[in-house]
């Protein structure tokens, strides 16, 4: 299956700059692992975690630093949808080729059942932390990416009741735990929502394009869609505005006009829903960043977004991406190691 590459924009096309063509870090491109016991242990509870609303290129920089900088990494997926195996469209995956082989944890890995029909935020503390733990032991730095705050909060919180939800309205919203299981550093990948929007409004076509519908078509109708009800899978937006429209063409007879009109106002819907889970994401995360007191550094890809959308080059694109997101980003996690 093919994937939405982020700003539209495959990895392997990327410009591979040389340490002296880039002045300002040119100690970064050769940078490996620490190799004394007492660097091994500073960095033996060490975690990176990048965080962002849909779209806004957290894979692409988890893997950019990973594969250029941070050998000595892998990735573990804390997308609460793309933990499931399936729709690799629909949920935009990313692509084994587009892993340019960092290994990943928790990618497209679960498989729903009805004694099992949900990962949940408990699942997840557990399976990422035995991720961490293995990580580690091969003295490694695990790279926690994905927009599920709430399986990231699940992970990370040092005390963590499943039955209380601290993203909620009321007492509950106050009983964060501010205390982490690891020593974190957050990256947080933000954008104007205004340019946000527009660019997943564009994503939401490419997908389209890529064979979203036929994807869907296919799952909807077998079994499996089936087998777990409203869990899983099933919460990926797509699912639910195809549903419908694939219900209204078994429903009877329509022509061409009535099913055109039909197929748009669910592509809408999709478009609509995505841009709401950006701006759902987005306050989670400054509730993590406000009411649990979570250091996030925030670099900004609005310039990017909008050189890729305004039909900048693409080496001009990934100038841009590289001089305001990923070189903070290098300089960011190289402190937190070194320190």
């Amino acid at each position: 299956m093919r994937r939405v590459p982020f700003l539209g924009i495959p990895h392997r096309h990327l410009p591979y700059r040389t340490p002296s063509a880039t002045l300002s870090f040119p100690f970064l491109y050769r940078w490996t692992p620490m190799a004394s016991t007492t660097a091994a242990a500073r960095r033996s509870k060490k975690i990176v975690v990048i965080m962002g609303p849909t779209g806004c290129g957290k894979s692409k920089l988890s893997i950019d630093l990973a594969s250029r900088f941070f050998r000595a990494s892998e990735i573990i997926n804390s997308d609460k949808i793309q933990i499931y195996r399936g729709l690799d469209i629909t949920t935009n995956k990313i692509t084994f080729p587009e892993r340019r082989s960092v290994p990943h944890s928790l990618l497209g890995e679960f498989d729903p059942s009805e004694s099992h029909p949900e990962f949940t935020p408990s699942d997840f503390r557990s399976a990422a932390a035995a991720a961490i733990s293995r990580i580690h032991a091969r003295r490694n730095i695990p790279f926690v990416v994905g927009g599920s705050n709430s399986f990231v909060y699940a992970l990370l919180a040092k005390t963590f009741d499943a039955a209380v939800d601290v993203f909620g309205d009321g007492e509950a919203a106050e009983a964060f735990c501010k205390e982490l299981r690891y020593n974190c550093c957050f990256i947080w990948v933000d954008a104007s929502p205004a340019v946000l929007n527009q660019y997943l409004v564009k994503r939401v076509d490419a997908m389209v394009d890529l064979g979203m519908v036929e994807e869907l078509s296919e799952y909807l109708a077998s079994d499996e869609s089936d087998s777990v009800s409203q869990c899983g899978l099933r919460k990926a937006i797509g699912v639910a505005e195809f549903g419908r429209y694939f219900q209204k063409l078994r429903n009877g007879p329509a022509d061409d006009v009535a099913r055109r009109a039909a197929y748009d106002s669910e592509v809408r819907a999709i478009k609509d829903n995505t841009c709401q889970l950006a701006k759902r994401q987005l306050g989670k995360i400054r509730r993590l960043r406000d009411a649990a007191g979570w250091d996030l550094k925030r670099v900004d890809a609005t310039a990017a977004l909008r050189a890729a959308m305004g039909g900048a080059a693409r080496r001009r694109t990934a100038e841009i991406w590289e001089k305001q997101v990923l070189e903070p980003s290098v300089k960011i996690v190289k402190q937190f190691l070194m320190e």
